[in-house]
C-alpha cells in the first residue's frame, strides 16, 4: 500500500548569501525536503541539505529576466507538494522582505495546502553589518528605512523621497540601476556630502564594496564596474565602519586641503 501523500510547502530564507548564514531551522526543513524550489541568488551548496532522493528545481529570476515567471512559480509549489508531498520554496534573505514569499504563501493556501515559514537572516541588516556598517547606532542613527530602488512597474520608489529628508538610514536593494536617479534625489536636498557604500554580492567570497558620497559615488561605481545584485547603504553609520574608515579620512583631508 502506497503512503499517502500529504502536501505542505515550506518557504525557507537562505539568508544573504553565505551558506553558513542560514538558520538551523532552515536547513532542518532541508533535510526533511521531496521537493526544493531554489531562487538565483542562493549558494547551491544548500542543496546538499536535502536528502539525496529530492528533486532540485531552479525557478529563479535575474535582472526582469521572463524566465520562470513568478506565476509558474506559485503553481509549480502546488503541483510538487501535491505531487510528492514538501516542498521546500528556497529563497534568498528572507522570504517576506521583497522575496514575494507573501504571495506565495496566499497563493499555495488558496488549495489548502498548509504553508509554513522560516525566516531567513535579511541582507538588508546582514550586509551592512558583515561590512561593518551598523544600520543604527547611538547618536548617529536612530532608525534605518528599507526601500525598493525598483518598484513593480520598474521605477524608484517614491518613498526614497521622504527618507533621504530624515536622519535615517538608507538601505535600498535593487537599486543599482536607479543610481543617478537616488544621488539626484540627495543633491535636491542638499546632501551631497552624505556617505554612501554600494556592496555588491555582500557575505560572499565575490564580495565587492564601493564608498564615497553622493557626490561622488557614481564615479566611483562606474570605475570599479559594482552591478547586481548589490545593497545600497546610505547614511552617516556608513562612516562607523573599520573597512572604510580609511576611505572617509581621505574625504575630511581633502576638504581640508580645499
Amino acid at each position: 500500500m502506497m503512503n499517502e501523500i500529504r502536501p505542505r510547502v515550506t518557504l525557507v530564507g537562505a539568508g544573504p548569501g553565505d551558506p553558513e548564514l542560514i538558520t538551523l531551522k532552515g536547513i532542518l526543513a532541508l533535510n526533511k525536503a521531496d521537493v526544493v524550489l531554489y531562487d538565483a541568488l542562493i549558494d547551491t551548496s544548500l542543496l546538499n541539505h536535502a536528502p539525496d532522493k529530492a528533486l532540485r528545481i531552479y525557478v529563479g529570476k535575474r535582472n526582469g529576466s521572463k524566465k520562470n515567471p513568478q506565476e509558474e512559480t506559485n503553481r509549480m509549489c502546488v503541483y510538487y507538494a501535491k505531487k510528492f508531498g514538501h516542498v521546500v520554496r528556497l529563497k534568498g534573505g528572507d522570504p517576506f522582505v521583497f522575496g514575494r514569499g507573501a504571495e506565495e504563501m496566499d497563493y499555495i493556501q488558496e488549495f489548502g495546502i498548509k504553508v509554513d515559514v522560516v525566516p531567513g537572516i535579511s541582507s538588508t541588516v546582514a550586509v551592512p553589518a558583515a561590512a561593518g556598517i551598523p544600520v543604527t547606532k547611538r547618536g548617529v542613527s536612530e532608525s534605518y528605512w528599507v526601500i525598493t530602488g525598483t518598484t513593480s512597474n520598474g521605477e524608484l520608489s517614491r518613498d526614497l523621497l521622504l527618507a533621504s529628508k530624515s536622519k535615517a538610514t538608507v538601505v535600498l536593494l535593487m537599486g543599482t540601476r536607479k543610481l543617478r536617479e537616488i544621488v539626484r534625489i540627495y543633491e535636491e536636498q542638499g546632501f551631497s556630502d552624505k556617505a554612501i557604500a554600494i556592496i555588491e554580492r555582500g557575505t560572499t567570497r565575490e564580495e565587492k564594496i564601493v564608498a564615497g558620497t553622493i557626490a561622488n559615488i557614481e564615479k566611483k561605481a562606474h570605475e570599479d564596474q559594482v552591478g547586481a545584485p548589490a545593497i545600497i547603504i546610505i547614511g552617516d553609520v556608513v562612516r562607523e565602519s573599520p573597512k572604510l574608515k580609511a576611505i572617509y579620512e581621505a574625504v575630511v583631508f581633502e576638504n581640508k586641503l580645499n
